[in-house]
């Protein structure tokens, strides 16, 4: 058994609980499903997010989906200028038999963007697609 990090991504379209609870709880979901995972594979995980997200830690959301005993912490992602608002990232370190290279990164929603150079990027529409006209 390896240990590996998995990065994963999301962007939030507005600064409510509700939301950051959704969004990085699927986040999270996401990463376990895509890489076999259950929550006794993850050693730690860090959360980061844009300065413009102060309505709830987004580390709660996993707390909720019931990694008790998983440290997680929360910090600020850099000011940098032009970068993406309303951003939550994520670093977990997980014990794995997947090699380096099948380890499936999640980037969701606008953050899709950020890694266009990973194959596994996926891109999660905000809404259901309208019906097309017969």
């Amino acid at each position: 058994m390896a240990v590996r990090a998995v990065r994963g991504a999301t962007q939030l379209e507005s600064d409510t609980r509700e939301h950051m609870l959704e969004r990085v709880a699927e986040m999270v979901r996401d990463v376990m499903e895509s890489n076999d995972l259950v929550v006794d594979d993850f050693i730690s995980i860090i959360f980061t997010a844009t300065s413009d997200l102060v309505s709830e830690f987004p580390a709660y959301a996993a707390r909720v989906l019931g990694f008790d005993d998983v440290p997680l912490i929360c910090a600020r992602e850099l000011e940098i200028e032009g970068s993406m608002p309303r951003c939550v990232r994520m670093m977990a370190h997980i014990e794995t038999d997947l090699a380096r290279a099948d380890v499936t990164h999640v980037y969701l929603h606008g953050a899709a963007h950020l890694r266009r150079d990973l194959t596994k990027v996926r891109e999660v529409p905000d809404e259901p697609a309208e019906p097309a006209d017969a």
